[in-house]
Parts: structure tokens; sequence; C-alpha cells
């Protein structure tokens, strides 16, 4: 199963960046799940600083975000929920 890494609008961006590098490094492929603009917004500078984390690894990345219902508390909210997988890059080929 995948890392889930959910993120609110107070998260600190770069906290989650190092949370996500991380998980790519391991796994090579998390998600990253966020309600509201805030918590979106925090979540998507975290995936760009991560790319520049992981960039000394010779890892890009590549995401697919799409709706998701939750449940909180009893109440049903939707959720943005993004795959993050490992972009193929001519560097990363020869690597791996």
């Amino acid at each position: 199963m995948a890392e889930l890494i959910r993120v609110s609008a107070t998260s600190r961006s770069t906290a989650v960046a190092g949370a996500i590098a991380g998980v790519m490094r391991q796994q090579r492929y998390a998600e990253v799940q966020a309600i509201g603009a805030s918590a979106v917004n925090q979540a998507i500078k975290a995936i760009a600083i991560a790319r520049g984390y992981l960039e000394q690894d010779n890892i890009d990345l590549a995401v697919v975000p799409a709706f998701t219902d939750v449940v909180i508390d009893g109440n049903e909210r939707t959720a943005l929920r993004i795959a993050v997988f490992v972009r193929p890059t001519e560097m990363n080929d020869r690597l791996n």
C-alpha cells in the first residue's frame, strides 16, 4: 500500500517535502492528501520543494491529482489526493 502523506493548511511545506523525498527514495511512489485550498497550496509547494531535494539523487517527480471522498468526524469531505511517481528521465534510466 502506498504511503499516505496528509497535509493541512498549517503544515510546513519543507517538512512535508522531506517526508515526500524520503518515501520516494525508498518506495518510489507516494500519495499526498489535502483538504481545502490552503492545504492544497502547501501540498503543491511541498512537491516542488521535494523535486529539489531529490535532484541530487537524479530522481524527478510526476503527479496525478484526483478528488476523493473522506469521512472526518462523521462528516464526508472532498479531498485532493495526489499520486506522486518517479518520472522517467534519461539519467535515472541509466542509474537504475
